[in-house]
């Protein structure tokens, strides 16, 4: 049996921004640390921007994957059996979802910096999610990706 390559994959990366502000906060922790001296001053910038960066880096390392028959978002893995349809939405849909139309019952693979995502409807009448709401740079490709995986 040969393993075929997921037809879809996504990593939720930060900004570059992120990255600056990381430096940032390192300079931010340099200067705090200024009175104490130089070597502490030091610390301060290598710590506070290698803190910083893990934070950013965490937090863009949340994936999206299409894989064989499941849907895989973050930590939660949904079959492709429970799905129904994919609705794109762009940034002006994609933040009315995000506030006055969201559903608290919902699934929000959500981050900010991302201004389009996909709204696909959870089908499963023993589910209480009503939708899940992904962040996404490719919204078009990854229904795509979950019209052509789901089985018939």
């Amino acid at each position: 049996m040969q393993l075929s390559a997921a037809p879809y994959e996504e990593r939720l990366t930060a900004p570059r921004t992120w990255w600056l502000i990381s430096f940032l906060v390192g300079v931010s922790m340099a200067l705090v640390l200024l009175p104490f001296g130089t070597l502490p001053m030091l610390g301060g910038l290598a710590g506070g921007t290698a803190v910083a960066a893990v934070a950013a880096s965490s937090y863009g390392s949340v994936r999206i994957r299409v894989v064989g028959d499941s849907l895989i978002a973050g930590e939660a893995k949904i079959p492709l059996m429970a799905l129904g349809e994919a609705e794109v939405l762009d940034a002006e849909e994609a933040r009315a979802w995000r506030t006055h139309k969201a559903d608290p019952r919902a699934f929000l693979l959500l981050r900010a910096y991302i201004p389009t995502a996909l709204r696909v409807e959870v089908t499963d009448p023993q589910d209480p999610t009503p939708y899940l709401y992904l962040s996404t740079r490719e919204p078009e490709r990854l229904a795509q990706a979950l019209r052509t995986q789901t089985p018939a």
